[in-house]
């Protein structure tokens, strides 16, 4: 925040009567804190509560340009919802003799109203994922679900939770129930599919060599034909071991596996930074982009399982066929994931 905007404005609160200027320092302001109530329906509207300790004054910078004082730290914004909808909100608390806090900052996203959006999560509510939205996966699968993966999926906290506008699944070195590791793995069955649109999902990579994030989709009809009968879509898959390549494959019959139907794509700053992972699928065609480069296309037609209803998943595993050994020294990473947005 521009310091002659807060000497401007300490200036007019603190320099209206003499009885104010006299009185003394109440002790810095602490424990400051910030809250976002974002609007769903689709006017950009957020109502901000910020608290602290001995304040007498909050200094907003709302990520998007503009800046705002205010006295009791209630305030509400606007912001636009076209182009970029992720905003960082900065906060600021002072005491009454102008002493200021160190900043504290929470990411806010707001719910587009473009028109084709369908169906998405913009993870904005702080606790456990969306019910409505997601299930879980529990436990080892068979096999480590037919990968020789080595985690224990479970829905904890210390494995997924949303916090200030990001999903976090956490994969993490720990005895549990027999295994050596934990992570989690959210799917949508049975509460959302999707048949041809595009998809786009804002992330960024967990760090460590034996990490296998994934932003994938199956066919919803597995659970009659099987897999790889229904079709398996992997919009994104990174490998620790293969820091910064992007994956996007394909699994049908016949090519499944090691055989699968794949392309990679590789970027900078993989595990450090959010990226946009993208599918475009139509009847004719399946695209997979990272930051609109493409990464692998499908031909699609009758012959292959693409043309049916898919459901979302969303997972860390640890190690595993694909993945291979895990280093010793790894302890904990997250991937981070901002949104999930289906357009027709």
């Amino acid at each position: 925040m521009n310091t002659l905007l807060i000497a401007s404005y300490l200036v007019a609160a603190l320099g209206c009567s003499k009885d104010k200027e006299s009185a003394p320092t109440n002790g810095l302001p602490a424990q400051l804190t910030i809250a976002a109530d974002i609007s769903t329906d689709g006017t950009g509207l957020v109502k901000f509560k910020a608290s602290a300790k001995n304040a007498t004054a909050y200094f907003f910078e709302f990520g998007n340009g503009i800046t705002q004082a205010d006295e009791d730290g209630e305030l509400e914004h606007t912001y636009s919802t076209t182009g970029n909808n992720l905003y960082v909100v900065t906060v600021k608390a002072s005491n009454s003799a102008g002493e200021l806090t160190k900043s504290t900052q929470i990411r806010v996203n707001v719910a587009s109203n473009e028109p084709g959006l369908v169906w998405s999560d913009e993870f904005n509510s702080n606790g456990a994922p969306d019910p409505s939205k997601w299930d879980y996966n529990i436990g080892t699968g068979d096999n480590g679900w037919g990968n020789q993966e080595l985690q224990y999926y479970t829905n904890r906290a210390e494995n997924v939770v949303v916090n200030n506008g990001v999903l976090r699944i956490t994969a993490k070195k720990e005895n549990y129930n027999g295994s050596a590791y934990t992570s989690a793995r959210l799917l949508s069955k049975g509460k959302f599919t999707m048949k041809y649109g595009r998809v786009e999902v804002s992330a960024k990579m967990p760090e460590g060599v034996g990490t296998w994030p994934a932003i994938w989709m199956l066919g919803a009809n597995i659970d009659q034909v099987s897999w790889p009968a229904c079709g398996e879509i992997d919009i994104m898959e990174h490998l620790g071991r293969d820091q910064n390549n992007i994956y996007g494959t394909f699994h049908y019959p016949g090519r499944f596996g090691g055989n699968a139907d794949g392309g990679t794509r590789r970027i900078e700053n993989a595990s450090t930074q959010f990226h946009t992972y993208s599918m475009e699928w139509r009847a004719d065609k399946i695209q997979l982009f990272v930051d609109g480069l493409l990464i692998h296309s499908l031909n699609n037609s009758a012959a292959v399982p693409f043309n049916h209803d898919f459901f979302f998943i969303l997972n860390v595993a640890m190690g595993g066929n694909f993945s291979g050994p895990v280093d010793p020294a790894f302890t904990s990473s997250s991937l981070e994931i901002d949104y999930i947005r289906v357009y027709e």
